[in-house]
């Protein structure tokens, strides 16, 4: 009795279901036009949300990257800065001192060059400092003058002032004088 009870009632169950689902499945298909007009509304308006938030996130990440390279151009030189701090020191203590001895000033002097050649070199900045006979570089040299020398043409024959690099990128180029064509 019990399987005979509950045959029946799934087959019962069975038939009502599908009427249900066939007009479930008919409902979707049949719109009217205002509830399509709604739901492209609705659509409309959550692609225009969607993109008004990705411009939104698009300038708030180019507003972020401009004041990051803001900052980078402000404070680039900090680490180079803080280099040459020891370097200004020994040259107000040179300064203070009353020395009359010219050789112990001449040797605080030379002391306190190598600290601004290391101070240089931390900030990755080197000099350009051709020796006499060296060929002319145009990247590197600026020539002032050319002598009649008995060097090769267009050597470097004296160093007027020297020429700063900094990462490979030229600063000052060497003032020089060149031996002249012969």
């Amino acid at each position: 009795m019990t399987q005979e009870n509950q045959n029946p009632s799934s087959e019962q169950e069975n038939p009502a279901v599908e009427p249900a689902a066939e007009s479930v499945a008919e409902a979707p298909a049949v719109k009217t036009p205002e509830q399509e007009i709604a739901e492209l509304n609705q659509k409309i308006g959550e692609l225009q949300d969607n993109f008004l938030r990705a411009k939104a996130e698009g300038e708030n990440i180019r507003r972020r990257a401009v004041e990051d390279i803001a900052k980078a151009h402000k404070f680039a030189i900090e680490s180079f800065a803080e280099h040459l701090v020891p370097v200004t020191d020994s040259l107000y203590a040179a300064l203070s001192t009353d020395a009359g001895d010219a050789k112990a000033f001449k040797e605080g002097l030379e002391i306190t060059l190598k600290q601004l050649l290391s101070a240089f070199e931390k900030g990755r900045m080197t000099e350009i400092n051709p020796a006499v006979g060296d060929k002319f570089d145009p990247h590197h040299h600026q020539a002032i003058a050319s002598v009649p020398s008995e060097q090769e043409s267009n050597t470097v024959v004296s160093v007027l002032q020297r020429g700063y690099t900094v990462a490979d990128r030229v600063l000052r180029p060497a003032l020089v004088t060149v031996s002249a064509p012969k």
